[in-house]
């Protein structure tokens, strides 16, 4: 079986290419870092100044049994005054960088999520919803933690540095021993960082499946508990649990052998190290017991930054992969068609036309081939064909929610790519088959939240399409609530307040893709009726489920396999006595 690129290790080069690309998300609030950062050099000064008050005490008073009382409080009271300004500094130090990380957190989340927006259909053909979801909410949180690991090791930098200047000052021989430490800390290092980052990569990547199949579970659970598939969907999800669980022991394993252990043993090591060696210089001198204290200080000053930094390469580890993941998504090239650099042309009468347009979703599988014809402003196109005749392909295309291979499509006799997207969302308005609706109340599902749309249209529009004759029996009326998808309203209550939605802006160009297929028969009349008066005045192109709906078209394209194989008006296809007359029989032998 083939690997997946996210269970393969990331190299030392990778990760610090992945780091030099987020640091610029941290640039708007380099200055709270800068401080933050003074601070910690701060705090490392302190920590070097603390040992030497004792050291004095110790070897200038205790051993000479010369200490009074009055002394001894005087060393007690600048080691405690030094202490609360120690306090005091990692204080601000730890408020202003972890203010400063969930500043910068919330920037690449937000970023993250307008580029979600940027990208074409295919993309999301193309990914899981739930993977999607997953990078955006949990890679996005594990940045939080990952932006302390920096602080991490900065002030280790500082207090490792510091400690070692420290001991030199002490004693330059036994300081030099020191450093033979190093060398084994860095191979440590690197090893851990390159077999742990596969670790999360595959952590990462069934972190990422569990959200798809919950998302997947959720959204699907009305089909799950029709057919009963609780049982199958719970053994799908507690396999990839369990294979979640072995990712996580597999990390916990790494963490526990190679992380804070392997430190404690090298520092056990330094002290008996550093007591040997002054032990042997005392056979021949004597040794200060303050200098051996604060030698001995120093040293574990030098250790314990290095644990903590060892400590904190699991989450380094983890925030490198979900970075990972995250440019991942920036880097997605799949964007949303564009139109031309200086687009600014508006749309006024609202023809439409299709000039030999051949459309993919998968380069070299055409679905739409050399598809060409024309709407004049006012006229009604109807497009009818069986499944996957291309019919909902010619709405994407003049949507452009997806870019055609070849040919052109006008609107007003101009490329579409004259046209700002903006401008072609304002103008052509879409009513789908299945009305999304959104939780909030009918008003906001009306007007989708934009507060130049005044309460007097949104209801002129409900009014016009005929939804008022429900709303208005409702509680609220136009403040009633809409629970999540609109679920507590009929398929018919939904449609008609898709209508109110798409008429309020009042498009020139109307597209009905299958917007009668799902309506009960409770709202049939109605929205029968709003369909007419959408229609007035309108360029209408309409995907047709019920042919019965579209008699009145002044055109019908009959598509299959993505080719116009009749066109017509109604009376002029029956007459062909061709596919369209077929399909025409045969609805209405069933409706009979």
């Amino acid at each position: 079986m083939q690997k997946s690129e996210w269970s393969k290790s990331l190299s030392l080069k990778e990760q610090f290419a992945i780091i030099r690309r987020m640091l610029p998300f941290a640039k708007p609030f380099r200055m709270t870092f800068m401080i933050a950062i003074f601070f910690a050099l701060s705090v490392s000064i302190v920590n070097i100044m603390l040992p030497k008050i004792l050291q004095y005490l110790i070897d200038h008073y205790l051993t000479s049994f010369s200490a009074t009382g009055q002394i001894i409080i005087g060393f007690g009271c600048l080691y405690l005054f030094g202490t609360l300004v120690k306090s005091v500094m990692l204080f601000f130090q730890s408020y202003l960088y972890a203010n400063a990380s969930i500043k910068t957190l919330n920037y690449v989340r937000t970023t993250l999520f307008r580029k979600i927006h940027t990208l074409g259909m295919r993309y999301f053909d193309q990914t899981p919803a739930g993977s999607i979801v997953s990078r955006v909410s949990n890679d996005t949180e594990s940045l939080n933690e990952f932006w302390y690991v920096f602080m991490t090791v900065i002030t280790g930098i500082f207090a490792v540095g510091s400690s070692f200047l420290a001991m030199l000052q002490i004693n330059k021989k036994i300081a030099l021993v020191m450093l033979i430490f190093l060398p084994i800390l860095l191979f440590i290092i690197g090893y851990y960082q390159k077999y742990s980052s596969r670790i999360y990569r595959q952590m990462r990547e069934r972190l990422s499946e569990l959200n798809t199949k919950l998302n997947e579970s959720i959204s699907g659970m009305a089909i799950i508990q029709q057919f009963h598939q609780e049982k199958r969907l719970n053994q799908e999800f507690d396999e990839t649990n369990q294979l979640y669980l072995k990712s996580r022991f597999a990390m916990i394993r790494t963490n526990s052998l190679l992380l804070a252990p392997v430190i404690n043993l090298l520092y056990a090591l330094a002290v008996a190290i550093v007591l040997s060696l002054f032990g042997m210089d005392a056979l021949h001198n004597p040794v200060e017991v303050g200098l051996i204290y604060a030698f001995v200080t120093y040293v574990s000053g030098f250790f314990n930054p290095m644990t903590q930094m060892m400590d904190s390469l699991s989450v380094f580890s983890d925030g490198i992969v979900a970075s990972s993941r995250i440019l991942k998504i920036l880097d997605q090239q799949e964007l949303a068609p564009a139109p031309f650099h200086d687009a600014s042309d508006t749309i006024l009468a609202g023809k439409v036309e299709f000039r030999n347009v051949t459309f993919a979703y998968n380069a070299g599988q055409p679905v739409l081939k050399n598809i060409s014809f024309v709407v004049n402003p006012g006229e009604t196109m109807a497009f009818v064909g069986h499944t996957g005749s291309g019919k909902s392909s010619i709405i994407n295309s003049l949507m452009r929610f997806y870019e055609i291979e070849s040919g052109q499509i006008l609107i007003d006799d101009r490329d579409i790519r004259c046209y700002p997207i903006k401008e072609l969302r304002q103008k052509i308005g879409l009513v789908l088959q299945d009305a999304f609706l959104f939780y909030g109340d009918i008003t906001d599902n009306i007007r989708l939240r934009d507060t130049t749309i005044t309460q007097e249209q949104v209801e002129q529009a409900a009014a016009f399409v005929q939804a008022d004759q429900f709303i208005e029996k409702l509680p609220g009326k136009y403040q009633a609530k809409v629970i999540e998808r609109g679920a507590s309203y009929s398929s018919g209550q939904r449609q008609l307040i898709s209508f109110a939605r798409t008429i309020v802006t009042n498009p020139k160009i109307l597209i009905l893709d299958e917007a009668t297929a799902n309506i009960d028969t409770e709202t049939e009349t109605a929205i029968q009726d709003g369909l007419k008066n959408m229609r007035k005045n309108r360029t209408t192109i309409a995907i047709a489920h019920r042919l019965s709906t579209i008699k009145d078209a002044n055109m019908i394209l009959v598509l299959d396999k993505g080719v116009i194989v009749e066109r017509g008006d109604h009376e002029a296809l029956l007459a062909r006595n061709g596919l369209y007359a077929d399909m025409y029989r045969l609805q209405s032998e069933d409706a009979s």
